[in-house]
């Protein structure tokens, strides 16, 4: 049946399959114009995951806004005149910026110590760096030594500052991610009506069509933001971070990946096939087919709205992979032919190479794809639909691969093949006679290697570090080193603490009324002045607002207080800040002794707005009886371990510091990143097992043997475990990105193992001896093996030069992936099936 589609049809009216192609590619290259990037928050977290909603309703509630911080480190001293005036025109002008909404810097925060005043006085007046006669070294003082400012507003060392720029808040977006969210959640739970499932249609598409309008305003944003700092490089250095910046820049980086690497790749995949086949024609068909590919690929994401992710970034290049090795199996296949029949016509040749190859293409083809197929099990939406996008740009290589090749090459003349790079480079021959001469040793070498490869997949830690994304010599990098060493931080994370009901319940006296019975209790002598000054505290406080006065408990206070200092000692944590921030500057106010219920009550209500946004608001919510602690991660620890972290702390505050379960939630984007994770490590653990049996399945369907589905299975299996065994003994650890590597070893490993065994049993039955059979595959498929792994592994060799780290691994991986894939199929696996003949008994020698 394919011999006659071919025949009468491809074959027969190539021109014109050609030129339909040729249009399908022109409307899917329109189409690939939609392709977007997400590197938002947003698409590396799980959807399902509990503490996403507990996330979201602590940043409704505690009013966290979306912000950029820069760093400033001046020429002079951090007080000097010159230094403020500086950083007085560079907040103007950040200001000035239409996506700016604010900037707290050091010139704008509420200085309490400098010098200390009582507590009534303070809040009606409270003091920052512009206020006029204030004590500098004082001030100094205080930024270096206050809870609040300490390692987060200025370095330990007072060199360095950061500016805060909050960018305006977007009640749109919380309205568009709300309202999807809840629908999700009903459609998950089967409750969705026919009209929310239209709503659910609607907002998904209106939220992606808002999401997009301001990513662009954001990236002009930052765009601007660098521009205005640019301009004061000269009098300190600066650099810029914050998760907008870092989603900003890993979009930037993609971009960069996806258009000069993949450009960079061909380019170096046109030079090695040049050094190989030295003919036209056998670069230009692998290079027309993959642009092709790639090209139909993107324009099918862009039709049908999927977007390029962090995890799938490198699509392209594995396209890349994937349709030249089809295509250079192609060709090797037609160069064979053409040396044993050259009387044949180009016509015949083409279709023998198509009709031969359609079958053990075929099933790489759809054993590649149960490799990236595992992804779809990952519960993740971006992991999911990476191995969706790898199905389908399998599919779309191997459909374009069976159809362009024979188009483009039977218009052309039938050329001899130029096979000096085979005289010069012999390699198959050399593993042939490996093979033949020292079997038994490949065998216990590959079974050393195997555990040795499972003791390091072993030592896999699970990790996501974003500063190790980038190379040491990107800005990105130096600004978050700088952020996360000098000022407290990178990664968040929440802990709340949640106070039981009954502590809530106003006491039958107010802390006015205490007081004043007190003040009785002292005597006549002391009354008049003591009512005095409770007539004026009275008067302010009959202004306070809800229960505050009635929350503010000594034992409330020591148990905030208690959790805080606990956070604050563990080694992996920079800065915690909390209402226990607030109780420590307030011990330093009152000579060291805890302020009262009655002036923790006052400070809470009667505090300035613009302060109490800054120390207050974010730390403590009355009305919903609970405290926030919000906690900076150093990502450049090399000992951290996040995983461990947060159960170590969810463990601590039910031991140690005896609180009730259901009293504490952590949460944020630590605890989202690290669920992420740990979903993706378990799902791929678990389902690595269920595409190694569905590979043996389909081995099964191929080669009609067990015996042969074990021998075509091990070597897969040893490729995976060599690539995981070496990142687990190197310290390479498991994120969003290198996570998939199994994935994309199994499907390229097992590439080479179809191809061998197909045409071993092709070849074998022409004399039934195996040896003899051996060194004929390693002269005939051995060399489209061999040239297809030279090509992919030079050509990915370009993505070393990456500052994306994650792209630089993947590289690196892969490439490792294909040299062990190459050898194992050139040795490993030939010897296993020489040992145990799969084929039957060898025939009589004469």
């Amino acid at each position: 049946m394919l011999k006659k589609f071919y025949g009468n049809f491809i074959l027969a009216y190539p021109r014109t399959v050609l030129a339909l192609i040729c249009l399908a590619i022109g409307f899917l290259g329109y189409q690939a114009t939609k392709l977007e990037i997400d590197a938002s928050a947003e698409s590396l977290v799980l959807e399902e995951d509990k503490d996403l909603k507990i996330t979201r309703a602590i940043y409704a509630r505690y009013r966290s806004p979306n912000y950029l911080i820069i760093t400033y480190k001046p020429n002079g001293g951090l007080l000097a005149e010159e230094t403020l005036e500086n950083i007085r025109s560079l907040k103007k002008d950040l200001t000035a910026l239409p996506g700016v909404e604010s900037v707290v810097s050091i010139l704008d925060v509420p200085l309490m110590e400098s010098p200390p005043r009582p507590i009534k006085e303070l809040l009606q007046d409270v003091p920052s760096l512009e206020s006029p006669g204030i004590d500098k070294e004082l001030a100094r003082k205080e930024f270096l030594t206050s809870p609040i400012y300490k390692n987060l507003l200025v370095s330990p060392d007072f060199k360095i500052t950061a500016l805060q720029l909050i960018l305006p808040d977007d009640p749109v977006w919380r309205e568009f991610v709300d309202r999807r969210y809840d629908l999700r959640e009903k459609e998950k739970a089967g409750a969705l009506t026919p009209g929310e499932r239209t709503d659910l249609a609607r907002v998904t598409r209106d939220f992606k069509v808002h999401r997009d309008r301001i990513r662009v305003q954001q990236h002009q944003n930052i765009v601007e933001v660098r521009a205005v700092i640019e301009r004061y490089r000269g009098d300190a250095e600066l650099f810029l971070g914050g998760v907008t910046m870092i989603a900003d820049d890993l979009v930037t980086f993609i971009k960069s990946d996806l258009e000069v690497f993949g450009t960079g790749v061909l380019i170096f995949l046109i030079i090695t096939l040049w050094i190989i086949f030295r003919q036209r024609r056998f670069i230009m068909i692998p290079v027309l087919t993959c642009a092709f590919s790639v090209v139909a690929t993107a324009g099918l994401l862009g039709m049908f709205g999927w977007e390029v992710t962090v995890i799938s970034s490198n699509f392209i290049s594995l396209q890349l992979i994937i349709t030249m090795a089809i295509t250079i199996h192609l060709i090797v296949r037609y160069r064979e032919l053409v040396g044993e029949n050259p009387q044949a016509e180009q016509r015949e040749l083409v279709e023998e190479t198509v009709v031969s190859m359609a079958q053990p293409c075929f099933f790489m083809a759809v054993t590649t794809i149960a490799g990236f197929g595992s992804l779809l099990l990952s519960g993740m939406l971006p992991v999911i639909n990476f191995g969706w996008m790898m199905s389908a740009g399998i599919s779309v290589s191997l459909v374009l691969s069976f159809l362009v090749f024979p188009t483009v090459l039977v218009l052309l003349p039938k050329v001899q093949p130029n096979r000096s790079f085979e005289s010069l480079f012999g390699l198959t021959r050399v593993l042939a006679n490996v093979t033949q001469n020292h079997g038994k040793s490949i065998l216990i070498v590959s079974g050393i290697v195997l555990v040795i490869s499972i003791a390091g997949a072993a030592r896999l830690v699970v990790e996501n570090s974003f500063i190790d994304y980038f190379k040491e010599s990107t800005e990105i990098y130096q600004g978050m080193k700088v952020i996360d060493q000098e000022l407290g931080g990178t990664t968040p994370f929440d802990v709340v603490l949640n106070f039981l009901p009954e502590e809530n319940e106003a006491p039958s006296e107010s802390p006015v009324a205490t007081t004043a019975t007190a003040a009785a209790e002292g005597g006549e002598e002391g009354e008049e002045e003591e009512d005095d000054d409770f007539d004026e505290f009275e008067e302010e406080f009959e202004a306070a607002k809800g229960q505050a006065q009635y929350w503010f408990t000594s034992e409330k206070m020591e148990e905030v207080e208690k959790v805080h200092d606990y956070l604050e000692s563990l080694p992996e944590t920079g800065k915690v800040l909390s209402l226990g921030t607030m109780l420590k500057v307030g011990k330093n106010l009152n000579d060291g002794d805890p302020l009262d219920n009655f002036a923790l009550a006052l400070i809470y209500n009667e505090l300035p707005e613009q302060y109490r946004k800054i120390i207050l608001d974010p730390y403590v919510s009355v009305k919903d009886n609970q405290v926030r602690y919000s906690v900076l991660v150093r990502d450049s620890e090399p000992n951290l371990r996040r995983n461990e972290l947060l159960k170590k702390i969810k463990r601590d505050l039910t031991g140690t510091l005896d609180l009730a379960e259901e009293r504490f939630q952590v949460a944020g984007l630590l605890v989202l990143y690290n669920n992420m994770l740990q979903s993706l490590f378990e799902s791929q653990i678990l389902t690595l097992g269920v595409v190694i049996a569905a590979l043996m399945f389909m081995f099964l369907v191929l080669f009609r043997s067990l015996t042969i589905a074990v021998i075509a299975i091990f070597p897969n299996i040893l490729s995976v475990g060599v690539v995981l065994g070496l990142m687990g003994w190197v310290g390479i650890p498991l994120d969003m990105m290198t996570i998939t590597i199994a994935a994309i070893s199994v499907g390229i490993a097992v590439d080479d193992t179809i191809h061998y065994i197909h045409r071993f049993r092709e070849e074998f039955s022409q004399d039934r001896n195996y040896l003899a059979t051996m060194h004929r595959c390693h002269e005939s498929i051995g060399y489209a093996m061999y040239y297809t792994s030279v090509t992919i592994i030079i050509g990915f060799s370009i993505l070393v030069l990456s500052n994306f780290i994650p792209s630089i691994y993947f590289g690196l991986l892969t490439g490792l992936a294909m040299v062990i894939a190459l050898i194992t199929a050139l040795t490993l696996l030939p010897q296993l099936i020489v040992w145990l003949k799969p084929l039957g008994p060898e025939a009589a020698a004469d």
